[in-house]
């Protein structure tokens, strides 16, 4: 990497921090300022996702602005996101005009205008929500799943676990299916399916035994869905036999699987669990018997957290709580670890995967195409941001194809899978010593805590210069020290063979 590429991710970085500072804003008080008609909301919302090509075309004029209004109307706590400064960021970010490609797909046989669903969940769980979301772009939704039960919900119902300042880390729920009648969910379905015809309409459903799988397929289907996903996977449902009960046990799947395949024609997707150890034995077992495909993963079985002050759990139910799903961006490791498993195993190869867990931007979703996935999903985002986040979605993925000369997202579908080996297959015979950039640095010696106390102590700290500086042949290239600077200070050296 050149200097100048260097310089340029740091610029990113910082500006990312700086954009991460704000509130997003329902009617933003910035962009309703602007003379110009400007919309700096949107070049901040861009450089939030990642889509710095983006950011620069809704600030075309702030150039030659020299009143920043949009700044001092900014209600950001504690100190006003600098506008005007990250709007030559982007800027310089611009790129010329160029044709995007198209995010068109084909998943189990039906043709999607863009890989990007929202997932079954509290934000696909009516008519006018879903609606909204297919209006701004989405390419299909898998509707908040069906039962011919109404369950009873607790409140609250949602937790978050924060940490330095970042308010939503990972986000937990009590949430089961949905909450409406059979009748209103399937009236919604079908309203959903014949205002956007275009669009794809997934009908999530959960049985109690074989009847009801086969009765609700039944029924989705004669009310216009195009797709069923099979909930075996849902941690907190308050019954025996439900949600991920079921996804732990591949008879189970391999039962209901065949008693969903029986009501229906249209493609089944199994949604598998991640509360276990191997997910591609319930996956065969939901394969052989019938599923066309899989979705993973569902949310992770968690506790959050303890109230110190009464030993309560949280979120507090009248002084108790219960184990249920966490998701958000906390869990993505987790979930590429098992789109991995899933697209790697013999028995499974060509089965399309529906991938889950942790999406917030572009470049998330890009990774779940990279490890197999053809179809993606996404909640816990949607819930933080709303459903706006699809025009950043879908403008940065097809801006990353353009670069890269991807002319359609399955060129992507699974390229990076031959880079993932076993552990035992790693090159262990070379190394990469970290490069220090003493004119980036701050000065905060955070790197030389690390590696004295979490390290090979290879990192001395000049009081005077307020320096770290390295002991190469104490140095074993493990990168603890890359990994935390702040200031993007640290790089990685050529790789070279280890001395004898």
């Amino acid at each position: 990497m050149t200097k100048a590429q260097e310089n340029e991710n740091l610029q990113r970085v910082c500006a990312a921090d700086e954009a991460a500072r704000c509130l997003l804003c329902l009617d933003a008080p910035c962009t309703a300022a602007c003379p110009a008609q400007c919309s700096p909301a949107r070049m901040l919302q861009s450089i939030r996702f990642e889509n710095t090509g983006g950011a620069a075309k809704s600030v075309p004029n702030c150039a030659a602005c020299s009143t920043a209004v949009c700044e001092q109307a900014c209600i950001a706590p504690l100190r006003k996101v600098p506008i005007k400064k990250l709007a030559a960021c982007a800027a310089a970010w611009a790129v010329p005009a160029a044709e995007l490609p198209s995010l068109a797909v084909t998943f189990c046989g039906i043709p999607c205008e863009n890989p990007f669903f929202l997932s079954s969940s509290v934000i696909s769980s009516n008519y006018e929500m879903c609606a909204r979301a297919l209006r701004a772009g989405w390419g299909g939704v898998v509707f908040k799943t069906i039962g011919v039960f109404q369950p009873q919900e607790t409140s609250p119902r949602f937790d978050a676990v924060r940490k330095e300042g970042t308010p939503f880390v990972g986000f937990r729920n009590l949430e089961q299916i949905s909450d409406h009648t059979l009748a209103e969910n399937l009236q919604f379905l079908h309203d959903l399916k014949r205002d956007f015809p275009t669009k794809v309409i997934v009908a999530s459903i959960m049985g109690r035994d074989e009847a009801e799988w086969t009765f609700l397929a039944q029924k989705v289907t004669e009310a216009g869905a195009d797709m069923i996903e099979c909930n075996f996977s849902c941690p907190q449902m308050a019954g025996e036999g439900l949600g991920s009960d079921v996804g732990q046990n591949p008879e189970l799947v391999r039962c209901y699987t065949k008693a969903t395949v029986r009501g229906t024609h249209l493609p089944v997707l199994a949604k598998m669990t991640p509360n276990l150890g191997s997910m591609e034995i319930p996956a065969k077992a939901a394969v052989e018997a019938g599923a066309a495909g899989l979705a993973a993963i569902n949310t992770v079985k968690s506790i959050t957290g303890l109230n110190l002050n009464d030993w309560s759990g949280t979120p507090d139910v009248g002084g108790k709580s219960a184990v249920s799903g966490y998701s958000g961006k906390a869990i993505k490791p987790i979930a590429l670890r098992f789109i991995h498993d899933l697209a790697k195993c013999l028995e499974l190869q060509g089965v399309p995967l529906s991938g889950m867990g942790g999406i917030e931007t572009w470049r998330d979703a890009a990774e779940f195409l990279l490890l197999g996935c053809t179809n993606l999903q996404v909640t816990t985002a949607v819930m933080q941001y709303g459903y706006r986040i699809i025009t950043d979605l879908k403008e940065g993925l097809a801006r990353y194809m353009a670069e890269k000369k991807i002319a359609s997202v399955q060129e992507m579908v699974g390229q990076a899978l031959p880079n993932l080996v076993p552990a035992d297959a790693l090159d262990r015979g070379t190394f990469s010593l970290p490069v220090f950039h003493k004119q980036r640095c701050l000065g905060c010696g955070r790197c030389v805590i690390a590696c004295q106390d979490a390290g090979h102590q290879a990192l001395l700290w000049d009081k005077k210069t307020r320096r770290p500086t390295l002991v190469g042949a104490k140095c074993v290239g493990c990168h603890l020290c890359l990994q935390l600077c702040p200031a993007g200070a640290v790089t990685a050296g050529k790789r070279v063979h280890k001395p004898n």
